[in-house]
């Protein structure tokens, strides 16, 4: 098509096509009509004077850090402790305390007198372990490893065995008590004696050393686990079993011995009164 088109109002150029002013204002209002619709659509009108106030979500409602709270697991109660006595001659006073083991749930009580340490004086601990299967123990060396290593919670530095010697075996009013020969490492290493009762319904471990550095003496440590005394009304047989009369075959100091005899006579003896 030549020329001008009067009917479409477009004027045709070589190489180049123009809009009528009728035709791109038509384009223009039609544009106008689209943005006004899309603001219309996207305006909403907030909440009236009178209107109820729009609370938030319930996640975006809690204050910033918030975190729930667990609560904590009951403690355990605290344990009794049974009256745990050495009647035997000392330089200073024994040490009593009782507690749970968490790992098997058997009752401990930990007697104690001196320190490793100190090697110009005597040191004895001993550890009653009651409760199912109390009896079974691993190997002596594993046993006075584990009770070295749990020094601080007896308020102790924590030892080391580095060495162990000659094994024995001695007879107490316990039954059989096998003995190992310990080295604990220390600023001074000191020589003890460990010890662990194999055939008792309870459990008796633990070590003793001799003052001065002496080698440890296996009659001497006999002596010492039949004066030991227990006091505890909830558990007879096990009472029953440290009032049992040391070996006959053995001098230790006998009256000792019997003290702790006539005081737990006399603790059961108020027991069988009260009921």
């Amino acid at each position: 098509m030549d020329g001008d088109d009067p009917a479409w109002g477009v004027a045709s150029l070589p190489g180049r096509v123009t809009l009528s002013s009728g035709a791109l204002a038509m384009r223009l209002v039609l544009a106008s009509a689209v943005i006004a619709l899309l603001c219309v659509c996207a305006w909403r009108p907030g909440p009236g004077p009178g209107s109820p106030k729009q609370q938030p979500p319930a996640a975006l409602a809690l204050k910033p850090g918030f975190r729930p709270t667990i609560p904590d697991a009951a403690a355990p109660p605290p344990v009794p402790v049974a009256l745990f006595d050495l009647a035997e001659p000392g330089i200073g006073p024994t040490r009593v305390t009782a507690g749970i083991d968490p790992r098997k749930g058997l009752r401990e009580d930990v007697l104690s007198r001196g320190d490793v340490a100190a090697i110009e004086a005597p040191a004895f601990r001993v550890t009653l372990t009651r409760g199912k299967d109390a009896g079974a123990a691993p190997t002596l060396f594993v046993l006075m490893a584990r009770r070295a290593a749990s020094g601080p919670a007896l308020d102790r530095p924590a030892l080391a065995v580095v060495r162990t010697g000659s094994r024995g075996r001695i007879q107490t009013k316990f039954g059989p008590v096998d003995t190992l020969e310990v080295t604990f490492g220390s600023p001074v290493p000191r020589t003890c004696l460990g010890f662990v009762t194999r055939e008792a319904g309870f459990r008796l471990d633990g070590w003793s050393c001799a003052p001065l550095g002496h080698p440890p003496d296996a009659q001497a440590l006999a002596c010492t686990l039949d004066a030991l005394s227990l006091v505890d009304l909830a558990d007879p047989e096990t009472m029953a079993a440290f009032s049992t009369a040391a070996p006959a075959s053995r001098s230790c100091p006998l009256t000792k011995v019997a003290d702790v005899s006539g005081r737990i006579g006399s603790a059961a003896q108020r027991s069988r009164n009260k009921k």
